[in-house]
């Protein structure tokens, strides 16, 4: 398929009464409204394109950047691909989920989360929380750096509450990530959000483990 045919179809499936949903959860113009669901079928027929996700990125519509994060090649994404995205990852769904996806299946996810969370721009901050919840998601414990995620929870609790929202809301995922998922860890982050006031990140935590499934990782984070 091509971006041009590809494109014509994601307007065909968009809906008014979608977009107005996204709007409302910072997804910016422009962008058709296409329920994931209705994306699947062209993933499906598509696999992985690291080309095609690369161009389709690039018409910055973001129905189009969410698709090419799904189809992603994600070991094929260089450093510099994945800088391109991150600042023009302007909608929350692309900043929080198609980004950080991406480069926590890839190789260059930890340096350049780590990077990211220093920015002044908060959508390129929340990027880098989001791939670090991610790699604590994915990754198992014995290829994380323990005692780095160790002091990245001790930065959340003492920079939480003054971060821009979107940023705040994804240093909470980060503390459940890590909660949930990184076992040696479970016990800290539970402490840091008590102290947080982060009640949320508790129960979910909490919750993980009464199900039996703290520190099962994902074998994929994309949805």
């Amino acid at each position: 398929m091509t971006v041009k045919e590809i494109m014509a179809q994601l307007e065909s499936l968009g809906s008014q009464q979608i977009k107005n949903i996204l709007l409302k959860h910072g997804v910016k113009e422009p962008f058709f409204g296409v329920k994931v669901g209705d994306m699947k079928p062209i993933q499906k027929k598509i696999k992985k394109d690291y080309q095609l996700a690369k161009d389709l990125y690039a018409t910055g519509n973001a129905d189009a950047m969410y698709l090419a994060g799904l189809i992603a090649d994600d070991e094929k994404m260089t450093k510099k691909d994945l800088q391109t995205w991150v600042k023009s990852a302007v909608s929350n769904n692309i900043n929080e989920y198609t980004v950080p996806w991406v480069a926590a299946e890839g190789q260059h996810g930890y340096e350049l989360a780590m990077e990211w969370i220093d920015s002044k721009e908060p959508h390129v901050a929340a990027a880098g929380w989001s791939t670090l919840a991610n790699l604590a998601a994915l990754r198992p414990d014995s290829e994380l750096n323990i005692a780095s995620l160790k002091a990245l929870l001790a930065r959340v609790e003492k920079n939480i509450h003054t971060a821009p929202d979107r940023v705040r809301s994804t240093m909470n995922a980060f503390i459940i990530s890590v909660g949930s998922y990184v076992v040696p860890l479970s016990a800290e982050a539970i402490a840091a959000a008590k102290r947080i006031g982060a009640s949320a990140a508790i129960d979910y935590i909490k919750k993980a483990k009464d199900r039996g499934s703290l520190g099962k990782k994902k074998k994929t984070v994309k949805c």
